[in-house]
């Protein structure tokens, strides 16, 4: 091999380990692409949710729900409609409870047109009558549609309890 082609097989591995540490932090976390408008709005949305539950807001919290909602919570025995939207949190309210705090871990959000699904765990920090801590955690799926006026809504959803490790 000649010196000219040393010089351009080294320059030719310089350029390929170049491209490698780009392409290694173009795709870390760091670099990781944003979520968009929608995700975001959606996002906001169930952070909304959650306040209007902290503050016991039921008229509010119905008006997060589309009309034909169809989904499982799980306090429900069946799958329910929007008619059965708050049971779950009257179910804590009849006994005295009331929710303190909450932290979402999100997880997962995917926009599909006019369908935007998340996926997260919510740690939740009742009280008793008492102020006694009820702690508790969920696995909830939630999919909202944009409708005409570009309100999201929630038009399905599944809660599930955490496993042992809170998962």
């Amino acid at each position: 091999m000649t010196r000219e082609q040393d010089l351009i097989r080294g320059n030719n591995m310089k350029r390929l380990a170049r491209l490698a540490i780009a392409a290694a932090l173009l795709s870390s976390p760091l670099f990781a692409g944003q979520p968009s408008a929608d995700e975001k709005k959606v996002w906001s949305m169930e952070d909304t949710y959650w306040r209007y539950v902290q503050a016991n807001d039921l008229e509010h919290y119905r008006t997060l729900w589309h009309k034909d909602f169809l989904g499982w919570p799980l306090s429900n025995p069946e799958p329910a409609r929007k008619a059965q939207i708050t049971d779950w949190i009257t179910l804590h309210t009849s006994k005295g409870e009331s929710l303190k705090s909450y932290d979402l871990e999100r997880l997962a959000a995917q926009v599909t047109d006019n369908l935007a699904t998340v996926a997260y765990r919510v740690r939740l920090h009742w009280v008793n009558q008492k102020g006694a801590p009820v702690p508790g955690s969920l696995r909830v799926i939630h999919t909202w549609q944009r409708n005409a006026g570009g309100e999201w809504q929630i038009i399905s959803g599944m809660a599930a309890p955490t496993n042992a490790d809170g998962h």
